[in-house]
Order: C-alpha cells, then structure tokens, then sequence
C-alpha cells in the first residue's frame, strides 16, 4: 500500500517551477502589458492630434471598451473549437500592427475604427493567453496565474516607464515602430514554446448558462468595483498629471509606471501572502491601501506626492482582482466556467467601460475629484470581503 501510495504521489507532482510553456505565455502576458503599458503616454497626444476633448475622448475610450467586448466572447468560441494556442497566435500578431494604426489616424471616423481594434484585439489576445495560462497550469499542475498576471504588470510598466522618454526622444511614430518591432520579437521567441492545447467545446455551453444564485454576481461586484480603479489609472493617470498637475511629457508615464512597478511586485509575492493571512485578510487589507493611495493621488498638489498615491494605489489593487476571480471559481455547487465567467465578465466590463464615463464627469468637475470619490466603490467591496472566503477554497483542490 506504501509503494501505491508512493507511486500515486509522484504521478501527481508538480512539474519543474519554470516550464518552455510558462515562460511562452508569461511573454505573452509580458508583451500584451508592454502595448498597454505604452499607450498610456500616447493618450494625450492621441487626443491631440485628433482635437479631442476630455468628453470626447471619454467616448474613445468607450468605442475602445466596446471593441473588447465585441471580440472577448469571439475569441472564446474560437478557443472552444480551436483551442486557445491558435487563437493566441492570431490574435497577438494581429494585435502587434493596431498601436501603430491608432498612432497614424488623423480623423475622428479613422480614429474610432482604430481604436475599435485596438481595444477589441486587446480584449481577444487577453482571453486567449489567459485560457493558455489555465491549460499551463493543468498541465505543471501548479499555480501561475498571479505571476503571469505579474508579467503584465511588468510589461505596464516597462511600456509607461519607457513612453514618455522615447517620445520625447524619436516621437511618436518612432516609438510605436520600435515597441512593435520589439513585440514581434517577444511573440516570434514564444510561439515555438505555447503549449498545444485541445479544444473545449463543452466550456462554451457551460459558459450559456448563467447562474440564478446571486452569489456569482456579488463576486463579480467586487471583481468590477476593483478594476474601475485600475482602468481609471490607466486611461486617466497621464492626462490628471499633465493637465492638472503640469507635469511634462517624460513624466505624465510615470503615474502609470509606478502603480504597475507596485502591482507586479505584489502580484510576484500573491501567492504567499493569500495562503498566509486568508484571501478574506488579503482583500480587506488592499482595499484600505487602494483607497489610501486614490485619495492621496486626488488631493495631490504635486507630481512626486500623486505617483506615491499611485504607487500605493498599485500594492492595493494588486491582489483584489486575483482573489475575485479564485473565488468566483470556487463558487459551491457551481461549475468553475461558470462562475468565473460571471465575474471575469463583470471585472473586465469595469476596466474598459468605467474609464469611458470618467471622461463626462470629468468634463464637469475634474480628474481631481474623480480619484477623489472612486475609494467609495471600494468601500463596497470591504463590506463585500466575506465573500472571498471562497477563494481559500482553490488551496484544498
């Protein structure tokens, strides 16, 4: 019976901690960060040279979340019948070539068919490289996600870091040339190395069936009220520090850079901290930083004071939307799929429509007294926290 014992434990061992497949899709989570991360300084000057106001750039950026939502659940049929190695390979090398589109546009119409593309190409290669982590991780039989999740952060934050100065330096064109080239590059290194995959035809059908019980959707609040901050610093960050705060051009990145340079450390160090103090402790904790670093970045008088805040800002949401969807995976009596369809659903739809309607209350008020007032959706999600109890669930599988 030992020996039996013995034999099963070992068939059921992790694989080695770094596999040809992780590092294929932390590239991928690495490369799509990076184009993010690089359109944060662009923003400006895309509003620019399109003669954007603050309103109509809102609505960019909501053509932008439109896109995503159009060719997310595209993209998750196409993993269905194809499997997600495919689709992630289409999808990236069709991404590559949109930041160069939206930086070339000079009309309105061809402004928002560009950035369409961009947001709905975006949306679909994040799918794709987040259902290829999932088979990564069936496969090492070890959990990744967090860290690949970090790579992203990383990759947002080389991009944000890296803008303003190579702006500044060969301009506009010139850098979207060269972050396109350097993608082609990370993308042509990992493709040999992205784990084959079959297709899962019986994940779209789960996914059909939404679920009556309301706790899916409580989760999904908290994935959702979690990810407006994040799409908020994204989208806005540059453009507060630049217009309100007169910041210049190679630093307006940089409110960007330091809450992903936060985020990813903390995402690096989420596993551990999760499994030490309970996913219930985790949430609650970086809720009280989020809020914390909005407020301190809202009421800033000065550049160095608001990258603090948003530095803070990065060590809170780091682990609050990794925690939201463990959580809506274990849901009891649920099937995974579809519970975490549910909150990835609701979490996304807060980081790429909520920064859309910043643009009209900002056009009233200012970027000031939005960073101001966001730390009341968080608030929600503390008194939601109870709920991510069920994340600690996912350490007993």
């Amino acid at each position: 019976m030992n020996e039996i014992a013995q034999t099963i434990t070992s068939t059921a061992a992790p694989t080695p901690i770094v596999t040809r497949e992780r590092v294929a899709v932390a590239l991928l989570f690495f490369l799509n960060g990076l184009v993010i991360g690089a359109w944060a300084p662009k923003i400006p000057f895309f509003s620019q040279s399109l003669g954007l106001t603050e309103l109509m750039l809102g609505v960019m950026i909501f053509v932008f979340g439109v896109g995503s939502l159009v060719l997310m659940p595209i993209a998750g049929m196409q993993i269905a019948r194809y499997g997600s190695r495919r689709v992630v390979e289409i999808t990236t090398i069709l991404f590559i070539p949109t930041i160069v589109l939206v930086t070339l546009v000079d009309n309105l119409w061809t402004g928002a068919v560009a950035i369409f593309l961009f947001g709905g190409l975006t949306g679909a290669m994040d799918v794709a490289m987040n259902a290829n982590a999932v088979e990564v991780e069936r496969k090492m039989r070890r959990s990744i996600m967090s860290s690949c999740h970090a790579f992203w952060s990383l990759g947002g934050l080389c991009g944000a870091a890296t803008g303003g100065f190579l702006i500044a330096s060969i301009g506009v064109v010139g850098h979207v040339l060269l972050l396109a080239a350097v993608c082609l590059v990370l993308f042509l290194v990992a493709r040999p190395m992205i784990l084959s995959d079959a297709p899962h035809p019986s994940d779209e059908q789960a996914r059909a069936k939404l679920p009556m019980t309301p706790l899916p959707w409580l989760i999904g609040t908290i994935a959702l009220f979690c990810m407006i901050p994040e799409g908020t610093v994204l989208d806005w960050s540059a453009l507060y520090l630049r217009n309100e705060l007169n910041a210049s051009t190679e630093m307006s990145g940089f409110a960007f850079a330091a809450f992903s340079l936060t985020m990813a450390v903390c995402r690096f160090a989420g596993d551990f901290i999760r499994d030490r103090f309970g996913a219930v402790n985790t949430l609650r904790f970086c809720g009280v930083a989020a809020i914390i670093g909005l407020v301190m970045a809202g009421q800033s008088s000065s550049v160095t004071f608001a990258l603090i805040g948003f530095a803070i800002t990065g060590i809170g949401i780091s682990n609050m939307v990794p925690i939201a969807f463990s959580a809506g995976g274990n849901i009891p009596g649920l099937a995974p799929g579809v519970g975490l369809s549910v909150v990835t659903t609701m979490g996304y739809s807060g980081i790429l429509f909520a920064p859309s309607l910043i643009g009209f209350v900002a056009e009233h008020t200012s970027l000031s007294s939005v960073y101001t007032a966001i730390p009341a959706l968080l608030i929600v999600v503390l008194a939601l926290s109870r709920l991510a109890r069920h994340a600690d669930r996912a350490s007993g599988h």
